[in-house]
């Protein structure tokens, strides 16, 4: 007589699961957390079931009732989550049955837990995708909004965090935003690949009952059934290119992080964080510290490694379900929870930023930011373009010698170095002259950030209809 505990398998053994073994191979202290999916993979499986005449429809009534008084215990806190029973499939199956008796055995008719699991994580992905895609929409719109308002604000641009050119903060904000919108394009692609379902591959090779995969794929929202019964359930591409997709937004959150925290030091001094992203010192009583920022640029690097895990996990198991898959869920529920928290924070506080405006501007002013619109001004006036650059060169050199930035020096000053010049370069020596003169789609004047806002502006309108 089998002395096994847990009744989805014990038939075949005739000794219990020894105790640290069952917990050990146990997922239910963690994958309870798609209970909701589970169940909602199970009302359709039963509504499929009774649709081709495998169950009655009193049978199908019972379970689904049964299944619906379940989610009630669960949400109100009052399931009893057992370890012996290994996982959140059998808790919910076992707790059916106690309800509703033998036909609540009938359930797992025509499925197996290995495409029931399959299903249940694409269920929770593809709601998880749809509040991080939410919070995404939301940062952008943030993002655009702040962008349009400062389309005037000039600050300096860097390369090798060295004073190049000056922008405007706008057109800095529009960069970032155009980050964002190739992670929204690879979010909604790698939704379309969570949205095909398993269920109905059954362990591995599909079942002999009579089941309409169309109809529960419909009954669940999937845009088709998965074509193959052994790569259904072994599949975990999708959550691969999830926390692909997570890794490189986690990356440019925390450019823009490092960007923010820079900003905000008195060095910089370009920006303001609202109190309420920031924390104190338990020493020092001047410190305001950028916690937020800093802290989704420290999460990146767990999200990295939940990618390699995942990679690592799957790169060497033969088709088709094997035990390490089950391996797949905690850091896949780490990724979610971390860039649905970080873009809820950045949501929240990006379009809170108040900018410095002088400071901004003083900084632009002090680094020789016009040096290329100088040399730019020599070649339309026939200089080459090799000898305008040396002539700029000697400009910024006696610059840096009186202290001069090239639009304080005076005419007399400039015309040591080239004759050519003459009084209209001041025109383009201004910050402003500068910024306004790069006007050209994708350029940093105002009018193009504002134009750029509004084409981002519609674009996310669009993908919001089209969602």
């Amino acid at each position: 007589m089998s002395q096994a505990t847990n009744q989805s398998w014990g038939g075949r053994f005739s000794e219990p699961t020894d105790a640290f073994v069952a917990r050990f191979t146990a997922s239910v202290t963690f994958d309870q957390r798609f209970a909701r999916q589970d169940i909602q993979g199970s009302i359709a499986h039963a509504t499929m079931l009774a649709r081709v005449g495998v169950l009655t429809d009193d049978e199908r009534d019972a379970i689904i009732n049964g299944l619906t008084e379940i989610q009630g215990e669960i949400e109100r806190g009052e399931f009893n989550w057992s370890v012996p029973l290994e996982d959140v499939h059998m808790n919910i199956e076992a707790r059916l049955t106690d309800k509703i008796g033998i036909t609540g055995k009938k359930l797992h008719t025509g499925r197996s837990r290995n495409d029931q699991v399959a299903t249940d994580i694409r269920l929770f992905m593809r709601d998880e995708i749809d509040v991080i895609e939410a919070e995404l929409k939301r940062l952008r719109k943030g993002m655009i909004e702040l962008a349009d308002r400062e389309a005037d604000t000039i600050m300096p641009g860097f390369t090798h965090l060295q004073t190049a050119q000056p922008v405007t903060f706008g057109h800095h904000l529009l960069a970032w935003q155009e980050m964002l919108a190739r992670d929204h394009e690879r979010l909604l692609d790698c939704r379309k690949r969570v949205n095909v379902l398993p269920l109905g591959a059954a362990a591995l090779a599909g079942t002999t009952y009579p089941i309409d995969r169309h109809v529960t794929a419909e009954l669940l929202g999937f845009d088709r059934p998965a074509e193959n019964s052994l790569d259904a359930v072994s599949d975990r591409d999708f959550a691969i290119e999830f926390t692909s997709f997570a890794s490189i937004l986690m990356m440019h959150l925390s450019r823009m992080s490092e960007e923010l925290v820079l900003w905000t030091s008195a060095q910089f001094d370009f920006i303001d964080l609202p109190d309420r992203f920031c924390t104190g010192s338990s020493i020092m009583p001047q410190k305001k510290n950028p916690d937020v920022p800093e802290l989704v640029r420290g999460k990146t690097g767990r999200v990295y490694g939940h990618l390699m895990g995942l990679l690592t996990l799957m790169k060497s198991q033969p088709l088709a379900y094997n035990k390490d898959n089950q391996e797949d869920k905690e850091p896949l529920f780490d990724a979610v929870d971390t860039v649905r928290d970080c873009l809820k924070a950045f949501a929240d506080m990006v379009p809170a930023i108040e900018p410095k405006k002088d400071s901004m501007y003083e900084a632009a002013r002090r680094g020789f930011s016009t040096a290329t619109d100088l040399a730019d001004y020599l070649v339309r006036k026939g200089v080459a373009f090799r000898d305008a650059h040396e002539i700029v060169g000697q400009s910024v050199a006696y610059g840096l010698s009186s202290r001069k930035d090239l639009s304080e020096m005076s005419l007399e000053e400039l015309q040591q170095f080239s004759t050519t010049i003459e009084q209209d370069v001041f025109d383009v020596l201004t910050l402003e002259g500068s910024v306004a003169a790069r006007n050209h789609i994708g350029g940093t004047a105002p009018d193009q950030v504002r134009a750029a806002a509004q084409r981002a502006r519609e674009a996310l309108a669009v993908l919001e209809v089209g969602a």
